[in-house]
Formats: C-alpha cells, structure tokens, sequence
C-alpha cells in the first residue's frame, strides 16, 4: 500500500494529464478527439508499401488532428512510434537492395562478350536501384504537406525531417553491399563529359543523390571519379606532345567541360557558374592542383625524352617549370632524371660525345624549369663524376667548343663571351646577393653552374688540361687546313681568350702565326727557285708533340728536299729545316704503258711508287731497309695503296711486283684518279702525350722496385716526386701500374707492388 501523501501526488498528475488530453471539454468529449486525431495521424504517417495506396485525406482535416496533437503535447510520440513502425517495415527495402543488387552482381557474367554493353547496363542498374529508393523515401517521408496545401508539422521546424532522413539513411547505408561502391562509381563515370558535344546532365539522377545523402557518403569516391578523368584525358592529349604550351588548354577544358560538371555533386541547383562560384570556391583550386599534379607526373616520366628533344621541347619545360611552382615534386624530378641517366646514358656503351650532347641539353634545359640551378646541381653530380673518368671526355668537351665535332655546331656560338669564374666566397655586400633556395644542398654555393662552358670545365678542378687539349685540337686543324684560309680558327681563339685568359692561349697564337709565316716564306722562296714542294714550317718549341714516324726519302724525294732547305736557309741563315717526311701529301701522276694514274696519297706510298721506278719487284724487307726506320705498318698501308689502285701485285710473301700492263681482272680505261687517303691524326694527344712521359718515368719506377723490393704505391708517388719533372696525381699513377700489371711487368698484393720475376 502506498501512503496517503504519494497517493495524493498521483492522483495530482493524473488530473493535470486528464485535464491537458480533455481541454476542459465536457465528460470525456475531448479525450476522445484526442484519441481520434492520434490515430488519423498515426495512419496518415504509417509506412506502407509501394504497392499499397495510400489513403485520401482532407487537407483541413489532417492540419486540425496534428494541430490538436501539438497542443496535447502527443505529436513526439506520434514521430517516436513512426520511426518505430518504419525499423519494423524496412524489410521491404532490404528486399527491393537485395533483389537490385543481385541482378547487378550476376548480369557481368552474363554478358561476358560484350563489354561495353554490360558496363553500361550495370550503371543503369545502380540507377534504377538510387530511384527506387527516392521513392521509398518519399512514399515513408512524414511530409509537411497534405494534398498539396502547407500542413501542420512546421511547428516541428525540421526535427521531424532530420530524424527520419538520418533513420532511413542508416538503414539503407547499412544494408548496402561493398559492390554498391563500385557501381555507384560506374554511374557516377556514365555521366562525366566524355563526348564532344557534352549530353545534358541528368539532373533528376543528380537529385536523387542528394536525396539519399549519397553525394556526402561518397564524396571520396566521386571526387576519384573526376581525378582519373583528368589523368586520363592529361595522358592523351599531352604524352608525348612537347612542341607546343598545353597547361592553358589543359585548364581551358577543366573551366569548360569539368566545372559544369562539378555543379551538379558540388553547387546542386545551381544553373549558372556565377551562381555556383561560392560553392565551388575551394573545390577549383584542387582539381586545378591534380592538374598541374597530373601534367608534372607526366613531364616527369618524359623527362629524359625531353631534354634529348631540346630545343623542339622548349614548350615542355616551360609547362613543367608553372607545374612545379603550384606542386612540390622538385624531388621527384631529380630521382626519376638521375634513374634515367645511369639507366640509359652512363653505360659503357654511350659514346662520350653523346654523354656530353645530352648533358649540355640538361644544362640549358633545366635551367628553363629552375633558373637558380638547384635541380641542374643535384641531377649533374652523376654526370660530372662520369665524365671525370672517362679519357677521352675533355677532347670531346674541347672539340665542342671549337665546333669539330660531327655536326659542326660551336659552343662558343651559342654561349657569351664570359670569363673563366673559379670558385670565390660570397660578396653579401653585393645589392643582388640572394639566399641559397631552400632545398639547396651544402656545397650549392660553390659549385653552382654557371654558362654551359664553365660547367663543362668545371668537371675538372683546372682549366689547363683543356688549354693542353685545345693546343693539340688547333694544331691537327692548323695542320689539314689547305686554302690558307685561318679565320675561324683565329675567331675561336680571341673567343677562347675570354675565357682562359690571354696567357693561357699564348701557345696558340704561336701556332697561328707559324701558319701565316710558313705561307709568306714559301712564298719568297718560290719567288727565288720555284719548287713542286710547299712545307708547314713551325716552331719545334711552341707545337705539341707530333708523331712519330720518320724515315728516309728516296734521293729523288730527298733531292727536292735539300734543294728547298738551302733555299730556306739562304732567307733565314741563324734557322734549318728538320724535315718530318711522314708527315703531309703527295700528288703524283703515275704514266704506266696502258694507263695514267693520279692520286694523292701519304710520303710513305709515294716513297714506295718511287723505289718501283728503279725496278719492278721488291720484297718488303728491301723496301724497309732502302727507307729506314720505317715499321711494319705503315709500310704495308703504303703498299696497300698501290694494290688496290691496281699498281702493284702482291706475289707471294711480302713480294710485289709492278703492274706496266693492268690485268684483265682490274683493267681500267683512261685515267684513274684515287681518292685522298684519310691519314691518322698528326699530332699526339693529350693522353699520348702523358703515356710517353709515363714511360720515362718507368726507369725510376723499375728501379725503386729493384733496389728497395715491395712498395706500396704512395711511398712510389712520394719518391716519384724528386724526379724532374713529374706532376701525376696517385690517381694517374696507379692507372700506370695497372697497365703494367697487365703487361706482365708488376704484380701486387695486399697493395704492395713489385717486379714480376
């Protein structure tokens, strides 16, 4: 039993309860219509089937009951047990999700033979399925309108709305499958502006997703949609493209294919792009950020192709250089360029020449895309270190400078005269003193590259080697120039000057004033006794090294030699000649008894055609004895000259006879001109050059090794130094003694060299 107080309490409540249900109406007259609003309302609400229709009701009969049930203070619960009805139907959606998604998920194997079709038909399923619940949602939505009149629900706000669209989402979101994901992806792809012209947007379809709240669920998911669109559309219409600017069209299309587009997931009822400027406020900027990402990625990967193309890729660069500004990827460029050079460029079997091509176009191309030179210095390190240990590099740079190489193209024609910059502490007085970029490495700042020139001496810690090798390059081009024509060499030179210095190329000036000279003295001496001889006169002192290879001239030969020498002599009495037959060209006219014959072939082939005139037959051993201090090879090429031109035979073992009357075989009619031999280079190279000083160096070395026994090769280098002369880094020297190992002359072990016995 309770007690009279609690009593009391309950029976307060209760009257305060009858009173609120009743209003103060007679009897039980208002608890009735109460109780009979509560049910036309709980009917009007209940969630029925698709199937099932729906009751008419008058539009002022429905606002009474909701009105009346807000003033009883019933209507929350009226919600409560729709929401509640609604769990308890929402099987049948289950049903209609399942029986959807089952067709879409067996139709691929139906139709296995025909892509295009069954991926099109999938998306339509997904369609279907998204109307279909929009219309479950809108049978079961509690609406604030009854045949089309406002109704009474307002004074809910959207409480009533909210609870039931979170309610009806959770549910559908919880009953669709994984597949799901896949297949709204394929709708949302069904509608992209892929043809030209654009389909109009079907906005219906577009509703409905912002209906079921599918737009905010997936808005990953659509946004991945839009981001392989624009790599899609970047990869084929830029890849490979490099002539021409393609950013701008690249944006241009973004701005009037994709936005449009973006209004229907971004700015829904938006019908312009003015009126959906604030809604796609910072979702432009993104797609416009894949973009740039998307044409950087692809510059990227061509990056190597690019700079082979320059300056045809000019337009490339510059793309790149705006993408690399709006996407950091100054990283990824300088690994995906590193990987392609050791891959493709610093191998054994590229040409030096075409590793210095293509780091030259590097310089001027990433210069383009970051003038500071940050990603010229990270990526040329490689490069430089190459270049560094091949032999043959600084003739080739050389080469490059004065235009001799295959193409003829000069560096000195593309670049400015600049001098020479070694490298100087930083003036931070200077007003255009900048800071070092950001992602710079320690030592940017003293290697930082300058004009295409200076960077390429500078893979060497000194200029002197290339004034050495252009000293060797001038002399092989003074030497074959046949017109007296010296300009373009005398243009490189004063060009050079600014560059190296005017001491640095002092040599040259030497050699080029010997060639003039050499010209004004044959000159006066054919104006005293004409000669057919025309010599190179130079100064032994101030020429490389020329090669080897004298021999002696037949007396006929030999007789116009002397004949020029007094002449010579007689002009300049405190100077002579040292005549070097190996060198130079001959043009002689042969006249045998059924044919004439005029060449022009090397001293040596014509010495040899000289010694036939006193007989018809002679070995090879009597034509080296008769020259002298001729080898082997050069004899042969001499006499190979003639057998070819159908002059001499070969009979036998080193045995060649003087054809008077061609054979049948090889007979020719008339005159037979032969073409101009190709002769080897004259002057010795750098590397000859340091090979034979090496050599002298040999006796010193021989005899540490036979005195002192075992070495290790810093204490030889040590004891090398006392030597006149010598200037080899350790480097230089154990490159020597490696070459006498495989000769046979050293053996090491455990780093101590000696003499093999």
């Amino acid at each position: 039993m309770a007690s009279p107080g609690v009593q009391a309490l309950v029976e307060a409540k209760w009257q305060s309860a009858f009173k609120t249900l009743n209003r103060e109406e007679p009897g039980i007259s208002g608890l009735l219509k109460t109780s009979q609003a509560r049910q036309l309302a709980s009917d009007f609400l209940r969630p029925r089937a698709l199937s099932e229709p729906r009751r008419k009701y008058r539009a002022d009969v429905m606002a009474n009951a909701f009105r009346l049930l807000y003033q009883t203070k019933q209507l929350h619960g009226v919600l409560e047990n729709f929401l509640e009805e609604m769990r308890q139907q929402r099987h049948l959606i289950t049903e209609d999700v399942e029986a959807y998604m089952h067709e879409y998920e067996v139709r691929p194997y139906a139709f296995v033979l025909v892509t295009e079709v069954h991926e099109t038909a999938d998306s339509q399923i997904i369609a279907q399925l998204v109307h279909r619940l929009v219309e479950w949602f809108n049978a079961w939505r509690p609406t604030t309108e009854t045949d089309g009149h406002p109704g009474p629900l307002e004074s809910l706000g959207h409480v009533a709305i909210d609870s039931y669209t979170d309610a009806f989402q959770t549910h559908i979101y919880s009953v669709l499958p994984p597949s799901f994901s896949s297949g709204f992806k394929d709708l949302i792809a069904s509608t992209l502006p892929v043809s030209d012209p654009a389909p109009p947007p079907d906005r219906a379809l577009w509703d409905a997703f912002h209906a079921l709240g599918l737009i905010e669920r997936y808005e990953s998911l659509i946004s991945s949609v839009c981001y392989e669109l624009v790599e899609k559309h970047v990869v084929e219409t830029c890849a490979g493209q490099w002539s021409e600017r393609m950013l701008q069209d690249l944006r241009d299309w973004m701005q009037n294919k994709v936005l449009p587009w973006m209004c229907l997931p971004y700015a829904p009822g938006a019908r312009t792009m003015e009126e959906a400027g604030a809604s796609l406020h910072g979702v432009g900027p993104r797609f416009d950020f894949h973009v740039c990402k998307t044409l950087c990625d692809l510059r990227t990967s061509e990056i190597f192709d690019i700079i082979v193309d320059y300056p045809d890729s000019i337009d490339a660069l510059y793309d790149l250089k705006e993408c690399l500004y709006r996407v950091d990827q100054r990283s990824n460029l300088v690994q995906s360029l590193r990987k392609a050079n050791k891959k493709r460029l610093l191998h054994p079997g590229a040409d030096t020449k075409d590793i210095l091509a293509q780091y030259v176009s590097t310089i001027r191309s990433l210069r383009i895309v970051d003038p500071p030179g940050v990603l010229l210095y990270k990526v040329a390190d490689p490069i430089r270190r190459y270049l560094r240990d091949r032999a043959d590099t600084i003739r080739c740079i050389v080469s490059s400078l004065v235009g001799d190489n295959e193409n003829g193209e000069s560096l000195i024609d593309d670049e400015p005269p600049l001098p020479y910059l070694t490298k100087d502490a930083e003036d931070y007085s200077d007003p255009h003193w900048e800071p070092e970029p950001i992602d710079a490495g320690p030592d940017f700042r003293a290697n930082k590259p300058g004009d295409v020139i200076s960077t390429l001496v500078s893979i060497y810690d000194t200029k002197d080697v290339f004034v050495k090798e252009l000293q060797v390059l001038l002399a092989q081009r003074l030497l074959a120039v046949t017109d007296g024509n010296y300009e373009k060499e005398r243009r490189n030179i004063e060009i050079l000057k600014v560059r190296f210095g005017e001491q640095a190329l002092q040599v040259c000036e030497v050699m080029l004033r010997d060639m003039t000279d050499s010209r004004r003295i044959d000159q006066h001496v054919q104006s005293q006794k004409p000669s057919i001889l025309h010599p190179v006169i130079i100064s032994r002192h101030f020429w490389p090294s020329l090669q080897s290879g004298s021999f002696v001239m037949p007396q006929k030969l030999r007789s116009i030699q002397e004949e020029y020498a007094r002449e010579f002599t007689a002009f300049k009495p405190d100077k002579r000649l040292v005549w070097l037959s190996h060198m130079g060209s001959v043009k002689l006219e042969l006249e045998l008894q059924d044919r004439t014959i005029e060449a022009e072939v090397t001293p040596v082939a014509a010495a040899i055609i000289e010694l036939f005139s006193e007989k018809d037959v002679w070995t090879a051993g009597e034509l080296m004895a008769q020259m002298q201090r001729l080898d082997k090879e050069h004899l042969r090429k001499g006499l190979n000259v003639w057998v070819d031109l159908g002059v001499l035979k070969e009979e036998g073992a080193d045995k060649y006879r003087l054809l008077e009357v061609a054979e049948e075989s090889s007979k020719k009619e008339g005159t037979v001109s032969a073409p101009k031999p190709k002769e080897l280079p004259a002057v010795q190279t750098t590397q000859q050059q340091q090979a034979e000083q090496m050599r002298v160096f040999w006796n010193y070395i021989e005899g540490m090794l036979t005195n002192l026994g075992s070495l290790p090769l810093d204490r030889i280098q040590n004891m090398l130094k006392f030597a006149r002369g010598y200037d080899r880094s350790i480097e230089q020297l154990g490159m020597f003694m490696e070459a006498a190992r495989r000769e046979g002359l050293v053996v090491v072990r455990d780093g101590m060299w000696r003499l093999n016995k």
